[in-house]
């Protein structure tokens, strides 16, 4: 776990093992969650970057019959 200093300008730098690990770029950009006492951030991938992340998803959902 890292720790952050929050600067007088309300700046934070995010640890450089984080960076790598997360393949983070300059100028990219992070959508911030406040999320019960917690603050996350989530990088913004552009769609095509998504593309195939669920591939071998089960997608056998049970329905019901009147649905079929």
């Amino acid at each position: 776990m890292e720790t952050l200093t929050i600067s007088p300008k309300f700046q934070v730098v995010i640890p450089k093992s984080i960076r790598e690990a997360m393949k983070l770029l300059p100028g990219q950009k992070v959508q911030a969650v406040a999320y019960l006492d917690r603050i996350e951030l989530i990088p913004v991938r552009p769609v095509k970057r998504m593309r195939g992340f669920l591939k071998g998803i089960d997608t056998d959902v049970p329905r019901d019959t009147d649905r079929v």
